[in-house]
């Protein structure tokens, strides 16, 4: 059925973020670009029933309440500006992007935004002061794409997250895009899923490295192998469950051993039936599945999965066999290039799986080696060729979406947005290398160093977010800057994570140096600050959680980053990780000592946030979801 789209003029925004400076401006493709004018179901039945009730919610029908949960589940956010301020949260499965879907993005920012979209952690894509009656406009755009909001928020199953090197990686097992797409198109509309006691995500790796990051998810599912009585090799799942983040993170718990390719969907409905059934209704802040296992216990848990999976199997309406998408896309690993003779570990390949080999200094002064040391991961076995392109906090202009379109094209790549908020070009050739980082120096995107130290990943904090307590990509701008002046910004080996509050939005619990804002009271003043974390980790089928060092004002905490990692460059030993050197040293209250110099208000300067003109005030809200 099709509905014709509305193409409005840009309008202003008060709060648009300075443009990032264009050297060359991209072509753009008209927007009458394939499938443009038609919406396709489900998506149209959606967008006729967000209108129909966005109508009755202003007119005074429906109860707030009973409205902010409808909007929720169909991914729009209330920001703290109140009024009709929404952000826009768009479901991108485990950060697979067309052409075609940069390019709106783009276009959407421009238009109903204000000049730029956000990478998420999960691999979504945010937009914010959307206006909530242009809200339909937005989702018919987006559904001209085969883009959705639908259950990018609420009590729902969350964006179905995956490693951006799946496919591309010669260490995987199994290539789990097709199956994070299988994953996607079953829960996504489905009625079990709508009204869940909490949230629930999903994540898929391809090899125990966990790229994905899967330790920390709901259901964490990560591509392995076994061997038969016969001697057969055969490729399946290893499911984790339970693990989460937020105030009290716990760590996802193995299901068991080995999950088959046919069990993987049944064991992961099971596992949300399981949820829906027993999930605590009566406390929010007791109801994801990490403490369902306080309650329950793992054994019980696993009881309860293993008795669901086997009726689910059994029952006439489950389809069984592989998924389509699996069938259609194939999931065989990178594997060897024809071409690619293997090299042997310890002449000169790093044992480090491709997907997190970035641990090598960069060396040079001219532009294009440096980037191709830092921002390039080869498949040493399979000879595949990605670059990074580097979207500091997340955050890309509609004139770079355009940019980043037309270099896909012309490229003819595969493009996926990473978990820490930058994209990555897949499928390329080494000749094809110099011109996607010349043309990514034209649009600013082409800084050597993205997934490196300097390029630190933030939550949207206090801009918007009702809850944050502090401007955390305030702070986050702030390290850059400290760590560049103090040349430190491309030290190998570390990550800097942040979240405004203490709900981890940010990953502050898994990253070697974290911060999650707090607010001070000194001398009856309330003044931004951090709670400073170090050692956290996630990787290889393993999660460690960052200790507490110390509290410390904004204003100090880039100069508290400068003081750990100078120390941990002067001190570590060889390729030793931080991890490794902070439980040498005493751990993060033996760091914390040189610290504390730094905990101290003696300046009115510390009485106010980043990007702030006046005094500190906490003007937090209620919560819409987490």
């Amino acid at each position: 059925m099709e509905q014709p789209l509305r193409f409005p003029p840009p309008l202003p925004h008060p709060d648009r973020r300075p443009s990032v400076t264009i050297v060359e401006q991209p072509t753009v493709r008209p927007l009458a670009i394939p499938g443009n004018n038609k919406i396709d179901e489900p998506f149209l039945s959606d967008i006729i029933k967000w209108d129909e009730l966005v109508g009755r919610y202003l007119a005074g029908d429906i109860e707030e309440d009973v409205f902010k949960t409808y909007r929720l589940t169909n991914g729009i956010y209330g920001q703290r500006q109140g009024g009709l301020n929404q952000m826009v949260r768009i479901k991108v499965p485990y950060g697979s992007m067309t052409p075609d879907q940069l390019d709106m993005i783009g276009y959407l920012s421009e238009h109903y935004s204000r000049g730029w979209a956000h990478i998420t952690t999960r691999q979504n894509l945010q937009m914010h002061y959307v206006q909530l009656t242009e809200v339909g406009d937005v989702m018919r755009l987006l559904a001209s794409v085969g883009l959705t909001t639908r259950e990018a928020c609420g009590d729902t199953v969350r964006n179905v997250q995956g490693c951006h090197l799946a496919g591309a990686c010669p260490y995987e097992v199994l290539d789990i895009s097709p199956w994070a797409e299988a994953a996607y198109d079953h829960f996504v509309r489905n009625p079990i899923a709508q009204r869940l006691p909490r949230k629930f995500k999903i994540n898929f790796s391809g090899c125990g490295t966990d790229c994905g990051q899967a330790m920390f998810n709901d259901v964490g599912v990560i591509a392995t192998s076994r061997v038969d009585a016969t001697g057969r090799t055969e490729a399946g799942f290893r499911i984790y469950v339970a693990g989460g983040l937020g105030a009290n993170p716990h760590a996802a718990l193995s299901l068991e051993d080995f999950t088959t390719r046919h069990e993987l969907l049944p064991t992961i409905e099971s596992i949300l039936r399981v949820f829906d059934q027993a999930g605590n209704r009566d406390n929010k802040l007791r109801a994801r599945m990490k403490w369902l296992v306080d309650s329950l216990g793992i054994d019980e848990l696993r009881r309860r999965v293993f008795k669901v999976r086997h009726s689910l199997i059994a029952s006439t309406t489950w389809p069984g066999g592989i998924p389509e998408a699996v069938l259609t896309a194939g999931d065989s690993p990178a594997g060897l290039a024809a071409d690619v003779e293997p090299t042997p570990i310890g002449h000169g390949v790093s044992a480090v799986p491709v997907a997190i080999n970035l641990s090598r200094p960069v060396e040079g002064t001219s532009e294009y080696p440096r980037w191709e040391q830092a921002n390039v991961v080869r498949g040493v076995n399979n000879g595949t060729v990605s670059a990074y392109a580097h979207a500091p906090l997340g955050d890309i202009t509609a004139a770079q979406f355009h940019g980043l379109a037309t270099l896909q094209r012309d490229l003819e790549a595969d493009v996926r947005l990473s978990n820490r908020q930058n994209l990555i070009y897949r499928g390329l050739s080494n000749e094809q290398l110099p011109e996607l980082h010349r043309r990514l120096g034209l649009i600013g995107m082409a800084t050597a160093g993205a997934e490196l130290l300097r390029d630190v990943v933030s939550c949207p904090g206090a801009d918007t977010c009702n809850l944050a307590v502090t401007q955390s990509r305030g702070l986050a701008d702030a390290i850059t800057e400290a760590l560049e002046d103090a040349g430190l910004a491309e030290v190998p080996g570390l990550r800097i994570n942040i979240s405004g509050c203490m709900n981890s939005c940010g990953h502050h619990h898994v990253a070697d140096i974290g911060f999650f804002g707090v607010e001070r009271r000194v001398d009856d003043r309330s003044a931004p600050g951090y709670q400073l974390l170090l050692g956290g980790h996630v990787g290889d089928e393993q999660i460690h959680f960052g200790a507490k060092a110390l509290r410390l004002p904004a204003k100090s905490s880039p100069q508290a980053v400068v003081l750990v990692v100078q120390r941990y460059v002067a001190e570590r030993h060889g390729g030793e990780t931080f991890a490794s050197w902070l439980q040498r040293v005493g751990g993060a209250e033996a760091v914390a000592e040189d610290l504390r110099s730094l905990d101290h208000f003696d300046h009115d300067d510390h009485f106010v946030d980043f990007g702030e003109t006046g005094p500190y005030l906490v003007a937090t809200g209620d919560s819409e979801c987490l």
